[in-house]
């Protein structure tokens, strides 16, 4: 009996072991910036930056952003020009960035800002801006 339980244990530990690699690829991940101006006026530019924080690390994880503009009016560029279209996503060279938006309106704005990464993991940053006039 000694001897079945033997070749039991070994046929166990034999089929049960697997010599793939378990890779882990997605890790979970946060967008950081800094504060910024809650009031801006017509015309304005301020700058926002960005830096996304992540649990671990995969080199082939590629990240994503798109923008959504539901009050007031405004332009989202890049630190090189390249300006944002709402809704369409653009690939991030970096992991820490600068994005920079000019007010076009007198109203209140909020833009809501969209990263993903390459597994289909999101997160939502959201601005809201006040008109500033000194008049």
């Amino acid at each position: 009996m000694r001897y079945i339980y033997i070749i039991v244990l070994f046929a166990s530990c034999t089929f049960a072991c697997n010599d793939k690699l378990d890779i882990q690829q997605a890790y979970k991940f946060s967008i950081a910036t800094m504060p910024v101006p809650s009031q801006i006026k017509k015309g304005e530019t301020i700058e926002i930056r960005f830096q996304i924080e992540r649990e671990g690390e995969y080199k082939d994880t590629k990240y994503y952003i798109r923008y959504f503009q539901s009050s007031g009016t405004g332009e989202l560029k890049t630190n090189v020009g390249l300006q944002f279209t709402p809704n369409d996503r653009y690939l991030l060279e970096n992991t820490v960035f600068r994005l920079y938006y000019t007010s076009t309106c007198a109203d209140q704005q909020t833009i809501d800002l969209f990263v993903e990464d390459s597994f289909g993991q999101v997160e939502k940053v959201t601005f809201n801006f006040t008109n500033h006039n000194k008049e």
